[in-house]
């Protein structure tokens, strides 16, 4: 021990002056060659005594200027914080009595070293400050503190090697030399403990702070400072999820530095300054550019530039454009990097941390290895070595996850904020501006390129920390391996371009993919919406195969992507097994000398693992930074558009008249043609002034000048006082009827009563499911349009606004409610009498009762006077009123006479009419008054009647809506039974297994085991080879030990490419077989299912589940499996070099599947969540957008970018905890990871003497890479269980009821069946579906071939019944119905229905050729097709067309009138010609010219078929065989008509209505 005082280093002779002449400062022997280490005594007192110091004095200033910024008022004195004082201020009386216990010895005449006085000294104001900064924090509202936490635990950690060293030199010298200082020192140690204990409990929230307010606050803002490292204030949650599905209510409240309220106007105030400084430098330009501008241009004017040499006004105007374009444009990035920048570079510094921190690890395992590689070195080495990878991997764990929470956080900002942003923008744009973006482009701004900028923001990072990680790992890898590394890159580099070919290629196939898919999706929603029109007549399979045909494709171009996805996984496995075969077998062949040993081996490879992240990274960052760019331009160009000026209109004048414009000249966008020119209107106030003129001359653009929605070119406009607006197109938006009323306005009962009388609405209350609270769909999807614009005419009346201004309310409702509505609302009389009223109107009746009329011609106001004035003047006007005033009157007559025939009335009666008033005959009168009097019967409202239609939809768009809110909870239930149990999923991961095939399953398996027991075996070989350099018999076998290694390499990247190439054919069989399965299923679904189940949820299943079991589920199952097989071989691997491990797996595995249980449970419902409060955004985003000028007008803007704000903070509410729970887990799981680590490397310690260096570096690098995985493997079962639902939905949908086959091979009936077309009913009973009433009883009758039987009777007697009976959509509840003589419950139902014609009520066309719509099975030849579109008189019409035969027809026929798609019907009946035909007549839908066609024609053409006709005009059957009346689903009357009507029962009732017998 004594010679270590010659030899001192120059820091000890430094440090000499302090520890004086007994202690020494470094004593090597003492410290590193012994196995019981130990520091100097001086070394203690100085070192570790200052560094806390040091640390707390430098953090300080900082700290305290933190604390003073960000003040959230003080906190009330508690007992903690009593305690904490108390201890800091014992603490430095203890340092304290240390200094004068110096004092005292130096008195005594000893003469004590100086680091007996610094010491406590230093110690002792540093606790005063510790202290001040304990009473610092509570005045400024800080609840815990990081700084604090580590100065208690630095000095603690420092503290403990005193306390072992005293108590080692106590017990060897047998007693205390010193007692004070021993005394004070445990006391030091006790109290610093006591203050770290006390420093991580938490204070009490500041007072007045809003925590206290808030219902659920968020835990983070009052966690405590370790609590806020690991993400444990998230627990709580995680917990409350596991127990039950988390609901919206359970979320906590954001954090105020996220909403909305603080973010945006941070954007937008950045922004606005962008704006300015741009609109500024632009003007410096501008007076440069008129300079330079004006000697060209005087010369050149005339000649247009042709002078020779000189430029053209052009091309200078280009060069100035030039000029002006570089800073015309404000940079958006600028912006976002001010006002979200300093945030995210605190989660930057957290990045640059954490990339030094990964290269600790590789550095020491070397040290590790060499450790065991030597015989006589002290054990705890080792151990230390140990702990410090343990502690390092937990450090870089906590600040990688810190690093994540502020990039993640900052991506949300941006989102909040960009949402934000474009919804302000999109209120105040030009309608030029609204033009050239359209409402979807606008939408997908803010979902699509907002959650680019999310996505990226996250990686951003990565841009600088992938190349310099690469530049780290490199310069390590060179010093350990020299040049030889260059080969090893090399081979890295060289895949870059093979992954970014193979992902550019898989990215156009899935273009295509999706492709195929919406051409599935478009057809699969056709089938459905006319499924029934398919089984009547039996087309079921020819559009199967259509369906089948696109399948395929869609599956082949998955084919393809699997094949590139197979390469590219082989291509991720093997690289870096690749890169370290080259660089290994370079590195042995380019010298002799050079040995491969376990520390250059393992070191090597666990930093070509390092490598392989940022590689793989840094294309993936780049191509999402060139998206992002592409849509911050998009933004950028949306948030640059022009706005509206608010100043355009006036609202202050008080002038006499109410509103006025002076010399108008107005156009929609600055650069067109003016719309409105030299418009000069005053309207007095409490007038009420009509505005009439053709179509196109500029009406509405007269209202909308009036709002303020136009470029005012010049002129003025005076409005005086608040505006209400009501559109042509009514704007609704998605919420109650009673909310679309108020819009905002506070509730008053009377006078809602008074404004829903004066608009009609009372009796549709009625009417609707929930009356006034009936919540209105999308674009108000369950009100007609006459609903839709008697709620905006209601909404107008109830603001109780000064002006009116309304644009043609009268259009969309019917003659007699306009007329209820002008009497009551509008004119002279009504509720608005004394506002000022602008009415932009067509009725010609109602002109007489106004005070003005300005009649508009040509976007110029031509006249303008009373009703009478004009006509006198016999101007524009008169001329208007002799076009109108014909068609007025029929139009009202037609309003009435579509309500009549609702009511089914004949039509000949009013076409009667309809000359009578042409030629003005005095029957007119006549005529007139009996027309009222019917109307007055059916008076209730004519869109009662149309209501009751209307219920029918709204009842069932109800369900739907319903269906849309509910499907959280109808589909939660279903979801989460089958994920909380076991035992169901185990049954649907086996339900899809059967469906890959069980054989190929267990194939994939072994194959995934096969391919990691060959990973190993090359890391197993590896480790034998670098043994060789122990026993020096290296160049012997160097080429069969590079042969073996690179053998065992390949064939593990041949494994993994079989494997994931069988998995991919596998899914894909699956995926073909699940949808065949449930296609097959619905085509074969009895109608009744259809008419119980909402199409949009079958839609469901074949694109949403079909997409999952498609893309989302194999590449899951591949990474699945991947990473669980690799956690096994990692297991494998240590447990097999260190058995002792075996032991530590149960544990570890233990609280492994706890967190995963909690993660997945919480997660899951998260991201539903998520996803629903994600559409309401978007819905009402676009919703506004539509009625801007709605809401400008009614000046609601504010309360609408309100509600904005509210949603996305909704959705930012679930996203929130969503990120929170990935850091949550990452920390957890990152901890069983690094415990791994921690007992790999303490077993290898423990088995040192047994081990060899290459299994020691074998299993701690497997250790050091098996957190990535671990972690991987929770998503993935996360994502494995949200999606394996998906089979199960399928399945069950593809499991319903069938109906009866559609062919019975033993009871065919004969080819020509039927031959007479005798029909017959026997005691024949049917009903809709179970549990339902019967709608046909006991009906017996018989039909002779070719006789024509007209079926009558009122709604709901049953006559469709009837002919659903004869094709078997609906099957008997009793008795049987026999077509000459077979049975036809006995045959299968193609059979049937294909020898059955039908022409249905609704001419149903799919979209493809019309050919393929008359004959889809290719039956008949051309001619035939063209003879029977002659007979169909389409013949005219198909041959005027380009395509002829091939002309394509939308979907649903929509290019085709509604008369044509009949005829087009007819054409299929007679094309298909069987001999019995079904008739069911189209109600009013049609017009009267087809019906007549339709009519001859089946005269002719059927004559000798037997026909059955639904009849709804009894004018049509008066010349049948026999009519059948049914009345409540019995036969009342059967024969003759004549017999019929002279029994004068309800068929001469029914006659006598239409007015067919007097």
């Amino acid at each position: 021990m004594n010679s270590s005082g010659g030899t001192r280093s120059p820091a000890t002779k430094e440090m000499g002056w302090l520890c004086g002449d007994k202690l020494h400062f470094w004593e090597p022997n003492q410290t590193f060659h012994t196995d019981r280490p130990d520091l100097s005594e001086c070394f203690q007192l100085s070192v570790l005594a200052w560094l806390p110091c040091v640390f707390l004095w430098v953090a300080s200033p900082a700290y305290i200027c933190y604390l003073k910024k960000s003040s959230r008022g003080y906190i009330m004195m508690s007992l903690l914080n009593r305690f904490k004082t108390a201890f800091g201020l014992l603490l430095w009386i203890v340092c304290w009595a240390d200094l004068f216990y110096t004092f005292h010895e130096l008195q005594q005449g000893q003469s004590p070293p100086p680091i007996y006085f610094i010491t406590p000294l230093v110690l002792g104001i540093t606790m005063l400050l510790a202290t001040f900064l304990i009473q610092y924090e509570r005045l400024h509202g800080a609840q815990s503190s990081g700084v604090l936490f580590f100065f208690w635990f630095l000095s603690l950690l420092c503290a403990i090697v005193p306390f072992r060293s005293k108590i080692l030199k106590a017990s060897s010298s047998g007693g205390v030399p010193d007692k004070l200082r021993f005394t004070s020192f445990y006391f030091y140690f006790g109290l610093i403990l006591l203050e770290l204990v006390l420093c991580c409990l938490n204070e009490k929230p500041p007072l007045f702070s809003n925590v206290v307010t808030d219902p659920n606050p968020c835990p983070e803002a009052t966690a405590g400072f370790l609590s806020t490292v690991t993400f444990w204030w998230f627990t709580s949650l995680a917990i409350k999820g596991y127990k039950m599905p988390l609901e919206a209510k359970d979320l906590w409240s954001l954090n105020q530095r996220d909403s909305s309220k603080k973010i945006v106007p941070k954007l937008l105030k950045e922004w606005e300054k962008e704006q300015t400084k741009v609109k500024s430098s632009e003007q410096n330009l501008t007076t440069k550019a008129t300079y330079a501008k004006q000697q060209p241009s005087a010369t050149n004017h005339v000649s247009g530039g042709a002078a020779g040499g000189e430029t053209s006004p052009e091309e200078v105007e280009v060069l100035l454009s030039n000029q002006k374009a570089a800073p015309h444009q404000p940079s958006f990035l600028r912006v976002l990097i001010k006002a979200f920048g300093p945030y995210f570079l605190i989660g930057s510094g957290f990045k640059l941390l954490q990339d030094s921190i990964i290269f600790v690890n590789p550095q020491l395992l070397r040290m590790l290895i060499s450790f065991t590689s030597q015989k006589d070195v002290p054990v705890w080495w080792g151990y230390t070595l140990a702990f410090l990878m343990f502690f390092a991997a937990i450090l870089q764990t906590l600040i990688l996850h810190r690093h994540f929470q502020y990039c993640f956080v900052t991506g949300m900002n941006v989102r909040t904020a960009l949402i934000g942003a474009i919804y302000r923008k999109s209120l105040v744009i030009t309608n030029a501006a609204k033009h050239s973006s359209t409402v979807g482009e606008i939408v997908n701004l803010m979902s699509v390129d907002a959650q680019r900028f999310m996505d990226l923001t996250t990686f951003l990072n990565m841009l600088w920390s992938a190349p310099l990680q690469i530049m780290l790992a490199l310069y390590f890898l060179w010093q350990n391996l020299g040049p030889s590394v260059l080969a090893g890159v090399a081979v890295m580099v060289m895949l870059i371009p093979f992954n970014a070919v193979i992902a550019m290629k898989t990215r156009a196939y899935q273009v295509e993919q999706m492709q195929h898919k919406d051409a599935r999706i478009k057809l699969m929603n056709e089938i459905l919406n006319g499924i029934k029109v398919l089984k009547l007549y039996a087309w079921e399979n020819s559009f199967k195969e259509k369906v089948l045909a696109i399948r395929q494709k869609e599956l082949n171009v998955l084919r393809k992507t699997a094949y590139l996805g197979a390469l590219s996984t082989m291509a991720w496995t093997s690289a870096p097994f690749l890169v370290a075969l080259t660089t290994f077998a370079v590195f042995v062949s380019v010298d002799e000398k050079n040995v491969l040993d376990a520390e250059k081996a393992f070191v090597s490879l666990s930093l070509f693992n390092i490598l392989r992240f940022p590689l793989n990274m840094l294309p993936q960052v780049i191509s999402s930074l060139v998206q992002a760019s592409v849509s911050l331009k998009r933004i950028q160009n949306f948030l640059s558009h022009d706005e509206l000026d608010p100043n355009s209109v006036d609202r202050k004048t008080s002038s006499e008249f109410a509103v006025s414009v002076v010399n108008g000249k107005f156009t929609w966008a600055k650069e067109d043609e003016p719309v409105l020119d030299n418009i000069n209107v005053m309207v007095p106030q409490g007038s009420l002034v009509a505005v009439v003129g053709h179509v196109g001359c500029g009406k509405s653009s007269l209202i909308s000048a009036l709002l303020g929605d136009m470029e005012k070119v010049e002129g003025e406009v005076c409005v005086r006082g608040s505006v209400a607006y009501v559109p042509q197109q009514a704007w609704i938006q998605n919420a109650t009827l009673r909310d679309n009323i108020l819009f905002g306005k506070s509730f008053n009962e009377s006078k809602y009563r008074r404004v829903l009388d004066a608009c009609a609405l009372t009796p549709d209350l009625e009417v609707l499911p929930g009356g006034d609270m009936t919540e209105i769909g999308e674009k108000g999807i369950n009100l007609s349009g006459g609903q839709r614009q008697r709620v905006s005419l209601a909404r107008a009346l109830y603001s109780d606004s000064e002006v009116y201004l309304l644009d043609d309310p009268l259009s969309a409702v019917d003659a007699h409610v306009s007329k209820h509505i002008f009497d009551n609302l509008i004119g002279p009389e009504g509720v608005l009498k004394g506002k000022t009223r602008i009415l932009v109107t067509h009725g010609i009746s109602f002109l007489p009762q106004v005070d003005n009329i300005v009649v508009m011609v040509e976007g110029r106001v031509s006249e303008m006077g009373s009703y009478q004035e004009l006509l006198n003047q016999n101007g524009a006007f008169a001329e208007f009123l002799r076009n109108y005033a014909l068609e007025d009157i029929v139009e009202e007559d037609e309003a009435t006479e579509q309500l009549i025939e609702d009511e089914l009335f004949p039509d000949d009666v009013l076409s009667n009419h309809h000359t009578d008033m042409v030629d003005n005959e005095p029957t007119v009168n006549e005529a007139k008054k009996s027309f009222m009097r019917q109307i007055s019967i059916l008076s209730g409202d004519s869109e009662n009647l149309r209501c009751r239609s209307v219920r029918r939809q709204s009842q069932k768009k109800h369900q739907e809506a319903q269906e849309k809110k509910k499907p959280q909870e109808v589909q939660k239930l279903i979801q989460a039974e089958t994920t909380e149990t076991g035992r169901v999923k185990t049954k649907v991961f086996l339900e899809y297994a059967k469906a890959v095939g069980l054989v190929l399953s267990v194939i994939i398996c072994l194959l995934y085991g096969c391919q990691s027991a060959a990973a190993i075996g090359a890391n197993i070989w590896l480790s034998q080879w670098t043994s060789d350099s122990l026993t020096n018999d290296t160049q012997n076998n160097v080429h069969k030990r590079v042969g073996v290694y690179a053998a065992l390499g390949i064939a593990q990247g041949i494994l993994v490419m079989a494997s994931s190439f069988t998995l991919a054919m596998g899914n894909i069989g699956a995926a073909k077989k699940l949808h065949a399965n449930l296609l097959n299923n619905k085509l074969h679904t009895p109608q009744s299912f259809f008419d119980t189940t909402p199409i949009g949820r079958i839609i469901n299943r074949f694109s949403k589940d079909i997409y999952v079991i498609d893309e989302a589920l194999p590449s899951t199952v591949l990474m699945f499996l991947g990473t669980f097989f690799v956690s096994l071989s990692t297991m494998i691997v240590i447990v097999s070099s260190t058995p002792i491990f075996a032991v530590v797996i149960a544990p570890l595995a233990f609280i492994y599947v706890l967190v995963q249980r909690f993660y997945v449970a919480t997660s899951r419902q998260l991201k539903r969540l998520e996803s629903v409060s994600r559409s309401p955004i978007y819905s009402h985003f676009s919703e506004t957008i539509t009625g801007a000028s709605v809401i400008r007008a009614y000046d609601r803007h504010a309360a609408f970018v309100l509600m904005s704000d509210v949603k996305v903070d909704e959705n930012q509410k679930s996203y929130y905890p969503g990120i929170v729970s990935n850091r949550w887990l990452g920390v957890r799981i990152e901890f069983i990871g690094n415990c791994i680590v921690l007992f790999a490397a303490v077993f290898a310690v423990m088995g040192k003497d047994t081990l060899s260096p290459g299994l020691v570096g074998l299993s701690v690098s497997y250790a050091l890479q098996v957190t990535m995985s671990l972690n991987w493997m929770v998503r993935m079962t996360s994502d494995l269980e949200n999606n394996i639902v998906a089979v199960e939905r399928v399945k069950e949908y593809s499991e319903t009821k069938t109906e009866a086959p559609w062919e019975v091979e033993d009871k065919k009936p004969p080819a020509e069946w039927p031959t007479q077309g005798n029909v017959e009913f026997n005691e024949y009973s049917v009903r809709y579906r179970e549990g339902l009433d019967l709608v046909l009883r006991n009906i017996t009758l018989s039909v002779k071939g070719g006789e024509k039987i007209g079926i009558v009777g009122r709604t709901g007697a049953g006559k469709s019944s009837m002919t659903l009976c004869l094709f078997r959509l609906l099957e008997a509840a009793g008795g049987e119905i026999t077509i000459d003589g077979v049975k036809i419950s006995e045959i299968g139902l193609h059979d049937l229905r294909s020898k059955l014609t039908i022409i249905p009520q609704e001419p149903v066309l799919f979209s493809g050729t019309l050919r393929m719509n008359l004959d889809p099975f290719e039956k008949y030849s051309d001619d035939d097709v063209w003879k029977v579109l002659e007979h169909s008189h389409l013949r005219k019409f198909v041959g005027n067309q380009p395509a002829k035969l091939e002309l394509e027809c939308t979907e649903g026929g929509e290019n085709l009138s509604v008369g044509q798609r009949q005829l087009v019907c007819l054409a299929r009946a007679l094309l298909r010609k069987t001999r019995i035909l079904v008739l069911d007549e189209a109600t009013a839908a049609i017009d009267l010219e087809t019906d007549d066609l339709i009519q001859s024609t089946i005269r002719t053409q059927f004559e000798d078929c037997t026909v059955f006709t639904i009849a709804h005009r009894l004018n049509t059957i008066m010349d049948y065989t026999r009519v059948l009346v049914l009345d409540k689903g019995q036969i009342a009357e059967f024969d003759t008509p004549t017999n019929l009507i002279s029994k004068r029962g309800i068929f001469y009732g029914m006659a006598k209505d239409a007015g067919l017998v007097q």
